[in-house]
């Protein structure tokens, strides 16, 4: 009965509100700059690395040669209901976490965790107590790391932050706009593996406080009562491969450093093997004549980094300095991530197989063959 008089107060609203605000959105809204893109990575990245103090990240000296780790990002956490995209994707995640904490991995989450957008804290907390009690079992060994995204900015305006993640993790952790975990090696030189949600330059939430506040606050959750998807299937697929492109050349032009975001729920892994094993799976599916595998591929193979023209001949080529994790919420239920075990990095996928979360390795990369690439 109080769903039926809800909506029947919200249809009006809706029909009054629904196109001045997609036109508000277009207006506002832009293509990734890359100025301001390149402008905010850099200074988050120099805060970690050159500040005693960073303001909004910190600096680990950690070997990812000799530990296990698990980068996820953009589980989405909702209320299990028909919004939430998390909902069935939850096994798989669950089953994730049980496996990389039983070996002894350290789990970097890059925000978006938490979906704001959609949902109040109290539902989030209501509805994955079996999320957080699976994250918790890393902070009980000290090897769990939260950056906060656009959609959960939540955890970095609300002064009652601290509080909800003492109740949800009986403890108030910190929560970064980004890591930076530097790899060091016996002569002295060193990796800087940079990580954070991927969502700078996004003037409306990496603006100012009170665009990040108007965001957090007034604009998701107006777009979310109004059932508006501000971004059609070309124009976000566009503007997210722009986006990956942005990131990569950025860390192209740094020393000794790789960037791993999420943000775009593109998983991007870069090798020199794996542009050519999608162009092969391309010609072997345009032989079959399999349509829709066929877009598929040439969709990855146009975001893959080495497919961006940066306009710098000075610049290294195929450097794989730029990795996407994906997210924790595709549409089959799966969850996509970065893992670095057994002396390589990794693209995972989890998915459930008759009934089973199982893992599948995509892609990988030896970790030597990297240093090589970086210092030979």
């Amino acid at each position: 009965m109080l769903d039926k008089l809800f909506a029947w107060i919200k249809a009006p609203i809706v029909f009054v509100l629904r196109k001045p605000i997609i036109w508000f959105s277009k207006k506002v809204s832009s293509s990734p700059d890359k100025e301001f893109v390149f402008k905010r990575l850099t200074e988050i990245y120099e805060d970690i690395t050159q500040n005693p103090k960073p303001a909004d990240g910190a600096l680990y000296h950690l070997d990812m040669r000799a530990n296990n780790f698990i980068i996820l990002s953009d589980v989405h956490k909702g209320n299990r209901k028909g919004r939430d995209e998390f909902r069935n994707a939850e096994k798989n995640y669950l089953a994730a976490l049980d496996y990389y904490n039983e070996n002894g991995a350290y789990y970097v989450n890059l925000g978006d965790s938490e979906e704001f957008w959609k949902f109040n804290i109290f539902s989030i907390m209501q509805h994955n107590k079996a999320t957080f009690e699976a994250e918790k079992k890393f902070i009980d060994r000290k090897a769990f790391f939260k950056i906060y995204g656009n959609h959960d900015l939540f955890w970095k305006i609300d002064p009652f932050s601290k509080m909800y993640l003492r109740e949800i993790y009986d403890k108030a952790i910190n929560i970064y706009g980004g890591i930076v975990i530097r790899v060091k090696y016996e002569n002295g030189e060193y990796i800087d593996v940079f990580c954070t949600h991927g969502h700078q330059g996004d003037k409306r939430s990496d603006g100012s406080k009170f665009s990040i506040w108007f965001v957090a606050y007034i604009w998701g959750p107006l777009q979310s009562f109004l059932d508006i998807n501000i971004n059609t299937p070309a124009v976000g697929k566009k503007e997210k491969t722009l986006h990956n492109r942005l990131m990569y050349e950025w860390s192209q032009q740094q020393k000794n450093l790789i960037l791993v975001t999420g943000h775009t729920h593109q998983p991007i892994f870069h090798s020199y093997s794996h542009i050519k094993v999608l162009k092969q799976q391309l010609e072997e599916a345009k032989t079959q004549g399999n349509e829709e595998m066929i877009q598929e591929l040439e969709d990855r193979i146009e975001r893959h980094p080495s497919q961006c023209a940066l306009g710098d001949a000075d610049l290294p080529q195929y450097r794989p300095t730029y990795f996407n994790a994906g997210c924790c919420c595709f549409s089959d239920d799966s969850i996509s991530g970065i893992e670095i075990a057994d002396g390589k990095v990794r693209l995972v996928k989890w998915a459930e197989i008759e009934g089973v979360s199982q893992r599948e390795i995509l892609e990988e990369l030896p970790l030597k063959e990297l240093y090589h690439m970086f210092f030979d």
